[in-house]
């Protein structure tokens, strides 16, 4: 039985860069563990084994350096070096002696092994149980994705196996993570059972490239009141992001006929969608031919400054669950323009919603579109 907690506090900042200076370690330091900045010690992977190249996989080596710096007293970092390392199902596991938080500073690229077969959980590379992370670096991680795209059946298959997550956190607090990940296999980052993560100036996978999605939260596919007594979802914030091309732009989708839960506390300000199908669009109906309405409590949401073009002639769509209204929905200075000669229009079901500022398309009036 899953235990019921407002699980999730989450800040995505798509188009900032974090600062190594704020966690206090550098990424000099002697390559044995003898030495590191600011009284911290770093642990250069390559003293553990690791080869950049690509022959070679240094997945060993990783989890090597990881355990030494997980269990040393004080600061510790986990270097790597300029380079390409081939890495297969890696975990970084908790909790930790060092003091918080620990630093994984990747300089060089990490590139994943293109065998599906290799990687038994739901991630490639994973974080679990850490109180106090850092991933940061200006680094790649490459998926390598393209080579694994035709494989995916999740389209035509309910009871697919989806890809591995390129970062894959578990039961992790006081997180950061500002890396330029490409090419996912499966969804980039998934998130579940995790406090107060901050995620920043994160890149994703081409249109083409199925199901990889950038953030997951739970153990769902995209999509809240899927599983039975799932975990609430609580304070998300998305900033500075541009979408381009996109399908779907800010959403949120729960299934029908769910169990009750909540997802409140979401803050999207300062968006920009360039050619986006449904720029604004809640969808409490999702996945599911039954009668029955979803049950997951949506409330205290506020998009604030969002602004582009739209593809699509409804620019805002708040269809809200008729078992679990929507409530205190918030719409702050929104300026959609449609990329052909039709105005955009906005509709609303079962949705409390109030408006301030610039509204295009026009503030709907519940159950219809104007």
């Amino acid at each position: 039985m899953v235990r019921r907690a407002s699980a999730f506090a989450i800040l995505v900042l798509c188009s900032s860069l974090l600062s190594t200076d704020a966690t206090g370690v550098g990424s000099g330091g002697g390559n044995d563990g003898s030495g590191g900045n600011g009284g911290g010690t770093t642990f250069n992977v390559m003293s553990y084994g690791a080869k950049p190249g690509k022959k070679q996989e240094s997945t060993q080596a990783f989890m090597k350096a990881w355990n030494a710096a997980c269990k040393t007293n004080g600061k510790a970092t986990v270097l790597v070096p300029a380079g390409v390392y081939i890495l297969g199902e890696t975990i970084f596991q908790g909790p930790c002696k060092s003091q918080i938080p620990i630093t994984v500073q990747v300089e060089g690229t990490l590139q994943a092994v293109s065998d599906a077969s290799a990687y038994s959980g739901d991630g490639w590379i994973s974080f679990s149980h850490i109180n106090g992370l850092v991933l940061t670096g200006g680094g790649t991680i490459d998926g390598q994705g393209n080579s694994l795209w035709k494989y995916n059946d999740c389209k035509t298959n309910p009871d697919c196996v989806h890809l591995a997550a390129s970062i894959y956190m578990n039961k992790v607090s006081n997180g950061m993570s500002s890396m330029h990940l490409i090419n996912s296999m499966g969804f980039h980052m998934h998130v579940t059972n995790c406090h107060m993560i901050r995620l920043q100036g994160l890149t994703s996978a081409p249109g083409d490239s199925p199901n990889t999605d950038g953030l997951q939260q739970i153990n769902n596919v995209g999509s809240l009141g899927k599983e039975p007594k799932e975990l609430d979802v609580t304070g998300l914030i998305v900033q500075n992001c541009t979408l381009r091309g996109t399908t779907n732009g800010i959403r949120i989708k729960t299934f029908a006929a769910s169990d009750s839960s909540r997802a409140s506390g979401f803050l999207f300000q300062d968006i920009i969608v360039d050619s986006v199908q449904n720029p604004i669009i809640i969808d409490q109906n999702y996945g599911s031919k039954s009668t029955k309405p979803s049950l997951v409590k949506i409330s205290n949401i506020v998009y604030q400054n969002i602004r582009g073009t739209t593809t699509s002639p409804v620019a805002v769509s708040l269809k809200c669950s008729s078992g679990a209204p929507c409530q205190n929905v918030q719409l702050h200075n929104i300026n959609l323009q449609a990329t052909g000669k039709a105005r955009p229009t906005s509709v609303c079901s079962s949705a409390n919603v109030g408006y301030s500022g610039v509204q295009n398309p026009p503030a709907c009036k519940p159950g219809a579109a104007r």
